[in-house]
């Protein structure tokens, strides 16, 4: 497993710690880093590499092993069982590290807006209108992409106060409103114009690109994205299981 400043950021918008430690064991299992039957560092070495304590910890493995992910055997350790698909805040996450290692995806807003639709984006949702989340993405420390996510109007509006690292998350909290299925589209595209200078590749650079549709309850896809990636650190997995 990778340590990460990021995975213990005391951001506002961050996931809880012990959700942050459990997902990023998730993602390491479904990426082959962390395999069954693996035993995991004592409860004091592994909460200090995340920065918190064996009490949050523990809460984390109590996640873990509610979904089936751990196995906890008294005076001996904790040891992975891996298994299918769980269920995960990341689920349909698709970038990893490039050098292998599923890692902790963060987010820093970059801006969030309400505003009509513009004439690039597929027909998707009930309104003119949708909330723009302009975002740049982590996996753990490192910078991967720039990000666009468009909320359509008529699924309803996210103040900025209640968006978290997981946008997923946020619509089912914020919202109700739980995202069940994606389509991707992967291909090349240009860095746009609002890519800030942490993004390592310069507005105009043709680089690796990434649409996506969202599907939740309903029939009409509600929400649209769009992701330029930077394939020296980050690559599109699409695991089949």
């Amino acid at each position: 497993m990778q340590d990460s400043k990021r995975t213990a950021a005391n951001r506002p918008d961050a996931l809880p710690i012990y959700m942050q430690i459990s997902e990023l064991v998730i993602r390491d299992i479904a990426a082959g880093r962390l395999v069954d039957g693996q035993k995991l560092p004592p409860e004091r070495d592994f909460a200090r590499a995340h920065g918190t304590t064996v009490r949050t910890l523990r809460k984390a493995l109590l996640e873990l092993e509610k979904k089936g992910l751990l196995e906890r055997r008294q005076g001996s350790g904790n040891y992975i069982r891996a298994q299918g698909a769980v269920d995960s805040v990341y689920s349909m996450f698709r970038l990893e590290h490039a050098q292998g290692g599923g890692g902790l995806p963060t987010a820093d807003i970059l801006s969030h807006d309400y505003l009509d639709k513009d004439a690039r984006q597929p027909a998707y949702g009930l309104s003119a209108q949708g909330t723009r989340f302009r975002r740049l993405r982590y996996l753990d420390d490192a910078v991967i992409a720039v990000e666009e996510i468009w909320l359509d109007g008529g699924a309803g509006q996210v103040p900025r106060d209640l968006v978290q690292d997981s946008l997923y998350l946020t619509y089912r909290r914020a919202l109700q409103l739980w995202i069940t299925r994606a389509e991707d589209r992967v291909g090349i595209g240009e860095v746009p114009d609002w890519a800030p200078a942490a993004f390592a590749l310069r507005p105009g650079t043709t680089t690796a690109y990434i649409e996506r549709l969202s599907w939740a309850q309903g029939a009409e896809a509600v929400e649209f994205s769009r992701t330029w990636y930077d394939t020296e650190k980050a690559l599109y997995v699409q695991r089949l299981i």
